[in-house]
This record gives C-alpha cells, structure tokens and sequence, in this order.
C-alpha cells in the first residue's frame, strides 16, 4: 500500500479499514491486497484507491460504502473519497502472508 499522509491518520484509518471484508471471503480488505493507496490531504480530505478480487464483484457497492463510512468514522477525517481501479488488476499474489495462511494458499 502506498501510503501518503501529512495528516498523520493513516495508522487509524488502516486499523478502521482492517475491519472491511468481502462478504464471501474470511480476511480483511487491507491483508487481501485490495487497498492499494492512502492519502490524506491537509483540508481533512482521506482517499483511498482500492480494487476489488473480480470487476463484478455483487457487494462491490456494499464494500465501498463501507470503507467511505469506516474513513470518514476517523477523528480528523473531514470527507472520505474512494477510488476503484482495476490497475493493476488484483491476483493473489497482492494477499499478505497471513491472508494466505488464513485461506490455506501456504
């Protein structure tokens, strides 16, 4: 995750997003690889570029509206922005070793 934070809140906001999972999978958006930047930006502005496992994803609606909550929850956070990209497009190769562990991929 590339992480770019003059506001000093991306510790908070990464714990709020380690509490955001895909309905269909056991592990947290943060150890699956899908948030890819962070950003905060002096007027309380946090934005979070992110992906999703497959473009298609059902709850992908579900799944922002909940990280935009989660980062907006953070005391200093004035206006939360997420961004869904699919570049790169996300493998498995992006999960933490503990989300592998979690899914059986090791």
């Amino acid at each position: 995750m590339i992480v770019n934070d003059p506001l000093n809140l991306a510790p908070v906001i990464r714990e709020k997003l380690e509490t955001v999972f895909d309905p269909e999978i056991p592990v947290n958006i943060v150890e699956l690889g899908l948030v890819y930047e962070l950003i905060t930006r002096p007027d309380g502005t946090a934005k979070v570029v992110m992906t999703l496992t497959a473009p298609g994803c059902p709850v992908a609606g579900d799944i922002i509206n909940d990280v935009q909550q989660k980062v907006e929850s953070v005391e200093g956070v004035k206006q939360a922005l997420v961004e869904l990209t699919f570049d790169p497009p996300w493998d498995k190769s992006m999960m933490s070793e503990v989300a592998r562990l979690e899914l059986g991929f090791m």
